[in-house]
């Protein structure tokens, strides 16, 4: 099963309600939720307080992309506004196992997400605690980058990784994949290995100003894509 998660990075903040929910009508799955503290990464964006209004207008999940340091009290703030999964940064927290349980802990699912340098080996000691892994494939802190070839490779390393835990523990994480995805090249990424893609820009850019309509289209041509993967 694939999973489109559009990011309200790239949304029209003037109306980010109805954005929210024009595009999960149109057929998205997920709601992605960048957090930024203009101190991990150069751009500053929303809080809990916006996910805590988001919330009661859809029953899709929320995916909360933490980055942000330190992340520990965050995590406890977006759990009680109403995040369904939460990622942070290996390189945001003190300690990545402790973060990682407040996330389930709380109720949450829980992601590590890697920057395109970063490396995959930080998965080795805490598989047991993740419930999805998150590959970013622009560097982080602003929306319509172009994606990073290089990271097909990484992701299927890490699906090979992922795979091989499976097959141990019977535990099938999530690999998300967040980053210049569009339509075409969504089915050649998701051949790499992803199953959950983030796309902003290439949705709300869509429809932003004019027809909401347009994001059943953009969908609509997304998920046709990825069908030609299963084929």
């Amino acid at each position: 099963m694939y999973r489109l998660a559009p990011s309200l990075l790239s949304a029209d903040f003037a109306c980010l309600g109805e954005e929210v929910k024009n595009v999960i009508a149109a057929g998205a799955d997920w709601i992605h939720f960048d957090v930024m503290d203009n101190h991990y990464v150069p751009n500053l964006t929303v809080g809990p307080l916006v996910c805590k209004a988001l919330r009661p207008l859809t029953k899709a999940p929320i995916d909360v992309h933490l980055m942000a340091e330190p992340v520990d009290r965050l995590i406890e703030d977006f759990i009680e506004a109403g995040a369904d999964f939460i990622s942070f940064h290996p390189e945001a927290s003190r300690h990545i196992d402790r973060s990682l349980s407040l996330i389930r802990d709380g109720g949450a699912k829980a992601g590590l997400a890697f920057n395109p340098a970063t490396p995959l080996y930080l998965l080795d000691h805490v598989m047991e605690r993740l419930d999805f892994v998150l590959l970013m494939s622009v560097n982080p802190g602003f929306g319509g980058q172009a994606f990073i070839p290089a990271t097909l490779e990484k992701l299927a390393a890490a699906r090979a990784r992922l795979s091989q835990y499976a097959q141990k523990s019977g535990r099938q994480l999530l690999l998300e994949v967040d980053g210049g995805v569009k339509a075409d090249n969504i089915a050649e990424i998701a051949r790499a290995g992803a199953d959950t893609f983030v796309a902003g820009s290439a949705v709300f850019g869509a429809g932003l100003g004019s027809d909401p309509h347009r994001y059943d289209t953009v969908i609509a041509r997304l998920r046709a894509e990825l069908d030609k993967v299963r084929t």
